[in-house]
C-alpha cells in the first residue's frame, strides 16, 4: 500500500532524525569509553570520586545509572537509524505488520515509528 507521506513531510522527519542521531552519538560518547572487551567496542565509563566508603557507594550508584542510561540512549539510536534506513528504502511509514500506511500525525509524534497504532497495541496486549 503506498505512503501517504507527502514529501516535505518525510524531509523534515529525516532531518529531525539526523539530529536526533547527531545528539545521541554525542551523548553516548560522553557517558562511555573504549573497551576492547565489548562486542561493540564501548562501555559506560566508571566514575572515580575516592576511596572513602561514602565515595565508592556514590561511584558504584553513579556507574548503575550510566549502564542503564546507555542502554537507553543505544536503544533510541537503534530506532533511529532504523527509520532513517526506511526513508532510504522507500519503506518509512508503512507498517511493518499489516503494511498499511501509518497515520502522519503518530510519524510526526513519533518519527521512529515502525507499526501502525492498531498493530502496536495488539502485541502490546499479547505480550
Amino acid at each position: 500500500m503506498k505512503n501517504e507521506l507527502n514529501e516535505a513531510t518525510i524531509a523534515e522527519i529525516e532531518k529531525n532524525l539526523l539530529a536526533r542521531k547527531k545528539l545521541l552519538e554525542n551523548d553516548l560518547k560522553e557517558l562511555t569509553r573504549l573497551d576492547h572487551h565489548e562486542s561493540d567496542n564501548t562501555s559506560a565509563k566508571f566514575p572515580e570520586y575516592g576511596n572513602k566508603p561514602d565515595e565508592n557507594a556514590q561511584e558504584i550508584v553513579d556507574y548503575s545509572t550510566n549502564v542503564a542510561t546507555e542502554k537507553v540512549l543505544e536503544k533510541s539510536l537503534e530506532d533511529v537509524k532504523s527509520a532513517l534506513e526506511r526513508i532510504k528504502k522507500g519503506t518509512y511509514g508503512t507498517c511493518k505488520y499489516c503494511g498499511k500506511p501509518i497515520p502522519e500525525k503518530r510519524l510526526i509524534a513519533r518519527p521512529t515509528a515502525s507499526s501502525c497504532v492498531a498493530c502496536k497495541t495488539e502485541l502490546q496486549e499479547n505480550e
